[in-house]
């Protein structure tokens, strides 16, 4: 089986606290990390609550008029909230706006939550898996069929044509998150990879890992040709308390739920210090079969974006 190329992404700014949203810092990390070499950028997806968090799709738009080689990706879209006829158009768009460099990836959403957080999109948590499987149908449909025809729960599209197609074929790569089994599963069944979510342990990391490849195995699919990333929240600093400090704060911040539920959920989740401690947090991520891993420093991100390309980078890759 050939080798799968190790690759590095980027976050793009899109979270600001403060409320004062600063596009020059989104455009310096975009073409700086261009420079450094990194393979792709990526946003997360959130349409309502507190946060100040920019919208994915919009910042994906910006962010492909301001770069020329990134891949650039969501990790992941709530797609029962979406409407799939829209999504499919804006990703098409964004195809040709980036030269065929867009990756959409895709998840079910908080069903944990219940109706408090689908109703604000007009949906119910018991259709969401449904509104689900139903919305990647018609969206591949859209992209490849020069017409739709689908009789649905939720849509009804007759003789229906979406131009133009996107630039990669058949389709932009569509990757799934999820780490219950079921969603495992139907990431091997229905996507071109899958995405490791940044509030995930790399032990539970490594356990969904063996999972994808044993479903991989049971359905005949090349383990080379679905790639397996994770997203890892980072802060290098050789002061370690500092940095464990800075993301202590940003996590209380953005997910005060969390924290309240796990006080040590920083801890299980984030690393942090000098640049050989960061390197060898991330080398056990590679152990446990991550392929890409989007670094995600959560300030200065010019300047630890360079520590990594300079120091973390190369002794990751001499590891893996």
């Amino acid at each position: 089986m050939p080798a799968v190329p190790l690759t590095f992404g980027i976050p793009i700014p899109q979270v600001f606290l403060d409320g004062r949203v600063d596009m020059q810092l989104v455009c310096t990390v975009l073409r700086r990390a261009e420079q450094l070499g990194f393979d792709s950028a990526w946003v997360q997806d959130q349409v309502a609550g507190d946060v100040p968090l920019l919208e994915s799709i919009s910042l994906l738009s910006y962010a492909a008029a301001v770069t020329t080689k990134l891949r650039l990706g969501v990790s992941v879209i709530v797609l029962p909230i979406r409407n799939a006829p829209q999504l499919a158009k804006n990703i098409s768009t964004l195809d040709h706006m980036s030269n065929g460099r867009m990756i959409l990836g895709v998840g079910l959403g908080p069903i944990f939550a219940g109706d408090n957080y689908f109703q604000i999109f007009g949906a119910r948590a018991d259709e969401a898996l449904r509104r689900f499987n139903e919305n990647i149908a018609i969206m591949k449909s859209l992209w490849t069929q020069d017409k739709t025809d689908i009789a649905g729960e939720f849509y009804t599209l007759e003789n229906t044509g979406m131009e133009p197609k996107p630039i990669q074929q058949p389709h932009p790569p569509l990757w799934f998150g999820g780490q219950h089994p079921n969603a495992l599963r139907r990431a091997v069944r229905m996507a071109d990879g899958y995405m490791g979510a940044g509030p995930t342990t790399t032990s539970h990391f490594g356990h969904h890992v063996e999972q994808i490849r044993r479903y991989l195995d049971e359905e005949g699919r090349d383990p080379s040709t679905f790639p397996i990333s994770k997203r890892v929240y980072l802060g290098i600093d050789k002061d370690q308390q500092r940095a464990k400090a800075g993301l202590d704060r940003f996590f209380a911040a953005r997910y005060p739920w969390m924290i309240k539920s796990n006080p040590d959920f920083v801890a299980d989740i984030c690393i942090w210090g000098s640049p050989e401690r960061v390197a060898a947090g991330l080398c056990d991520v590679i152990d446990r079969g991550a392929r890409m891993i989007v670094l995600n420093p959560l300030w200065d991100f010019v300047e630890q974006m360079e520590i990594l390309a300079a120091e973390v980078i190369p002794e990751v890759q001499r590891h893996g």
